[in-house]
């Protein structure tokens, strides 16, 4: 149950190492998303609370944005048989498709994802998931939307979550964001930028070398742990785990 609704599972869309996520319809066919982050011991270290962790931040994000029309609703507490499931989320299901590179897009749309990322950054956070297109989904109505909040940042209303190192990398973190999305204006409508996005383009910050010098060698020591335990197969492509939304779906159609 979300709320006082009973929802029953329509379609799984994603599902991985870090969480199970599927398309929820009740009786009268309305969709939600809801999303239930891993719970279960790695070794026999119990990772309970980063599960619990997980759906509380996103959902405390979703919260924070809740009177803009391009983010979807956090919906509330999510319940099975009777109990609280601390480590689930549920919210609303935007009606679109993950933006790709070789679709034909209306300018309007990056005038629309520049104006909702500023207004994230006006209120002291950061998206910093922006290098993944299947995060931005265009609605059938046209408008572009956000979503996945897991990883995004933002300051707290207490010391040092509001410190100036805090601050330091909350503004470098909202480089990251200007820069990916420049990098995606230029895949999907080249010959557009401005003298300053070519500039913002061209400077990749400094957080990205870091995470790129640290996050490839651990990337690939988790792929070749993944193949190992028999979740990835020998090429590391999923086998138990589900590809993002727009991948699986494609795939679905295809088979149907």
């Amino acid at each position: 149950m979300v709320g006082e609704a009973t929802y029953r599972r329509a379609e799984i869309l994603k599902h991985d190492s870090w969480a199970a996520t599927a398309i929820y319809c009740n009786d009268e066919n309305e969709r939600i998303i809801c999303k239930f982050n891993r719970t279960a011991a790695l070794f026999a270290i119990p990772l309970t609370w980063i599960g619990r962790a997980l759906a509380a931040r996103e959902a405390r994000f979703l919260r924070h944005l809740a009177d803009v029309e391009t983010i979807p609703d956090d919906l509330g507490d999510v319940s099975s048989d009777g109990r609280f499931l601390p480590n689930a989320i549920a919210r609303r299901y935007i009606d679109g498709e993950p933006m790709r590179v070789k679709q034909e897009i209306d300018p309007r749309i990056f005038d629309e994802l520049f104006a909702l990322v500023q207004t994230m950054h006006q209120r002291d956070m950061a998206y910093v998931d922006l290098h993944k297109l299947e995060n931005i989904i265009i609605g059938h109505n046209g408008r572009p939307y956000l979503i996945d909040f897991q990883v995004c940042f933002g300051l707290s209303a207490r010391w040092p979550g509001n410190g100036k190192f805090a601050r330091y990398c909350l503004a470098k973190l909202q480089e990251i964001d200007i820069y990916h999305l420049n990098k995606h204006l230029t895949r999907c409508l080249p010959g557009t930028l401005t003298a300053e996005q070519m500039r913002q383009k061209s400077t990749i910050p400094a957080f990205i070398r870091v995470h790129r010098f640290f996050a490839v060698p651990l990337r690939t020591a988790r792929r070749k742990l993944l193949v190992l335990i028999g979740v990835r197969d020998a090429g590391g492509s999923g086998s138990s785990e589900f590809e993002p939304e727009d991948a699986y779906r494609r795939e679905r159609a295809r088979r149907q």
